[in-house]
């Protein structure tokens, strides 16, 4: 017998504007902003595209419309975009030349402030939705910044790593904490009461161009520490830590303070279980790697490995409806559903694929569940598409 097939998604096409990330209104069921950058947001301006799904047409066949409702203009491209928690027609945007910019979408053409801290392109922003008054930049001068809408400057800067940060993020349960992943192969947790407010005096910039010294973090996931590991073939690849290489994107779980997911270049999605992450000094084998200042780091074990996907994983979000689901996105041009729940015998070594999506033409960038629908999931992708799956 045959099932009938998931419905075709509702779609939404910018030529000319490569997406870059998305994500949904938490005041309005059907709103998105999407950031998005010509060239593929190697050189050129961006905009910034606001839409909504509208409901399915009265007799009508086919998928829900997904409408263009209006969109911004930028003299750079747009990495990042995060709607305010406290507003319910303000976001702000992630700029390549460094920039933040507040929007209000019942205005036109202009930002009503911004913000030019950063030296590099700001590739991630968050709005943390505990203390609502606050949202966080990462950029890839390796500083993460601490914002309010009502100041004109940063509140607080971490020198988070010495190499380009691809995100950081609030804990959703926990208004201090802020994870943090790197171009160095790290996932760092900080938290903010432990940062003081000002700079250090003594910060240098190195050869690099980052600064130094770096701000402590309360918690370091390090990069896998054993020869061979991170290739990410096959189920549960890619041995202990976080992986081999850069890792590109991580995740809080929504119902579990303590647990995270990340994924990067070597294209396993790992979930961590902070409380059980063991960092330090570990008895010396052949196999272990040491670190510098001559101790031996036994590189963490995730809880959950989970391999599939053929190319770098962009981006990885939780959802918000189900502790065990998990979405990602892929340079290898899907977006893919997975269960986390173990599965026995070996429930480190599942790989439980819900559901692939492969509409997509090019590289598949970002992914965001609705928030108030479950089962309802967009991606968004190079090839300047936006696409809403269902079920």
């Amino acid at each position: 017998m045959n099932h009938p097939g998931p419905p075709p998604p509702s779609t939404l096409h910018t030529p000319g504007f490569a997406h870059y990330s998305l994500a949904w209104s938490p005041f309005h069921t059907s709103r998105l902003a999407i950031a998005s950058s010509a060239n593929y947001g190697l050189v050129g301006n961006g905009r910034l595209h606001l839409a909504t799904v509208l409901p399915p047409g009265v007799g009508l066949a086919g998928p829900p419309p997904l409408n263009l409702d209006k969109f911004y203009a930028t003299q750079d491209g747009l990495y990042d975009v995060a709607w305010s928690e406290i507003h319910e027609n303000q976001l702000v945007s992630a700029s390549g030349d460094g920039t933040l910019r507040l929007w209000d979408v019942t205005l036109n053409d202009l930002p009503i402030k911004s913000w030019h801290e950063h030296t590099r392109e700001v590739f991630s922003v968050d709005w943390s939705n505990v203390n609502k008054e606050l949202f966080a930049s990462a950029s890839w001068d390796g500083l993460v910044k601490i914002y309010t809408p009502t100041h004109s400057h940063s509140l607080t800067t971490l020198h988070a790593h010495s190499a380009c940060i691809y995100q950081a993020l609030f804990s959703p349960h926990h208004q201090d904490l802020i994870a943090t992943t790197s171009a160095d192969g790290c996932v760092k947790i900080f938290d903010l009461r432990l940062v003081s407010s000002s700079l250090p005096n003594t910060t240098m910039t190195s050869s690099t161009g980052f600064n130094t010294p770096l701000t402590v973090p309360a918690l370091t996931i390090p990069p896998t520490s054993f020869s061979g590991g991170g290739g990410g073939m096959g189920p549960g690849g890619g041995g202990p830590g976080v992986g081999g290489g850069e890792v590109l994107t991580i995740d809080w779980n929504k119902y579990r303070p303590f647990v995270l997911a990340s994924a990067g270049v070597d294209k396993v999605i790992r979930v961590w279980d902070c409380r059980m992450v063991k960092t330090g000094p570990q008895p010396t084998s052949s196999s272990e790697s040491t670190a510098s200042g001559g101790q031996i780091l036994y590189p963490p074990t995730p809880t959950t490995q989970l391999s599939g996907h053929e190319y770098a994983v962009r981006k990885v979000q939780w959802s918000p409806h189900r502790a065990d689901v998990l979405a990602s996105a892929s340079y290898d041009m899907t977006c893919r559903v997975w269960s986390t729940s173990p599965s026995p015998p070996s429930p480190q070594h599942q790989n439980p694929l819900l559901a692939i999506h492969d509409t997509h033409t090019e590289f598949v960038v970002g992914c965001a569940w609705s928030l108030y629908e479950d089962g309802v999931l967009a991606s968004c992708a190079w090839d300047g598409r936006v696409c809403v799956y269902r079920g």
